[in-house]
């Protein structure tokens, strides 16, 4: 007979650590999203027609993405310390 396996695999593949701050989250995210705006941005040269349109109206979309990402990073930003010593 056999037996289940007491932890079964789990078909997440990927997964982020709970301890993770939010900050690091988001600018992981800008970067990512960064980047794919860098890939896109490459990719509608190489394309044209009616495929050149999608891979721009993405670029454009991960562009907006990219601006409310960063000004959620700019609302929750960390003041800068004073230097010891200061008044």
């Amino acid at each position: 007979m056999i037996k289940d396996s007491p932890n079964p695999p789990s078909d997440q593949l990927f997964s982020v650590r709970l301890s993770i701050d939010s900050e690091t989250l988001l600018a992981n995210t800008s970067q990512d999203i960064a980047s794919l705006q860098a890939l896109t941005s490459h990719l509608a040269f190489e394309v044209a027609g009616a495929p050149r349109d999608v891979v721009l109206a993405i670029c454009r979309m991960l562009e907006g993405i990219q601006l409310m990402v960063d000004r959620v990073l700019d609302l929750n930003e960390v003041p800068e310390l004073k230097p010891s010593g200061a008044s």
